[in-house]
């Protein structure tokens, strides 16, 4: 009879599953990618190295569950904003604004989930994280279409400018903090992002 895990075992088992996953976060936010090796991942997370591979079969496979969940949060944030109340440019506005700040909070975490090199593994899962925030701005540009707040255009042009350009926007200030000069980013920021989607702008 094979030996089946008691609810106990399997619970346990899960709380590590979730630790590592929390410290190679912390880990990846500090050093990059490159530099979360599973023996500083372990060490974080207070378990031998070796332990490691009984829940992940790889560094990459660990950091692509790590890049998914970050990554996964920061979409449903956007998703609430750019779905939630007020018309369509001020979801826009907003949400280029909170989508920013976010970066700039945690800016080792954003730089890694943006631009830092990464197994190849981490840059497909970024592809297609990519893809859904170009959903996401696609699908408020055409709502601000059909209220007549932004001018014809292609939706999925501008969803992808404006994807590539928030993120391009970011990346010197993520790594060459200024606080002195966080509100006048975000200004011209998400001034640019309403010229890109055609709406008037004070």
């Amino acid at each position: 009879m094979a030996y089946r895990k008691t609810p106990a075992e399997l619970s346990r088992l899960r709380a590590t599953r979730e630790r590592l996953i929390s410290c190679a976060t912390t880990v990846v936010a500090d050093v990059g990618w490159a530099q979360a090796s599973v023996s500083a991942v372990a060490a974080a997370a207070g378990i031998a190295a070796g332990s490691v591979y009984q829940h992940f079969p790889s560094k990459a496979a660990l950091a692509v569950e790590v890049f998914r969940r970050a990554a996964g949060r920061e979409v449903e944030v956007l998703g609430a904003v750019l779905r939630g109340p007020g018309d369509p440019v001020e979801r826009l506005t907003h949400a280029v604004d909170v989508f920013a700040r976010r970066a700039l909070e945690n800016r080792g975490l954003a730089y890694a989930l943006l631009a830092a090199p990464a197994d190849p593994a981490v840059g497909a899962e970024r592809l297609d994280f990519r893809r859904r925030y170009r959903a996401l701005y696609a699908e408020v540009v055409r709502e601000g279409m059909a209220a007549g707040a932004l001018p014809p255009q292609n939706a999925d042009i501008t969803a992808a400018v404006l994807t590539g350009a928030i993120g391009e926007a970011l990346v010197d200030p993520l790594g060459t903090p200024d606080e002195n000069a966080v509100e006048e980013l975000l200004a011209d920021l998400t001034a640019a992002a309403l010229r890109c989607a055609g709406a008037p702008t004070a």
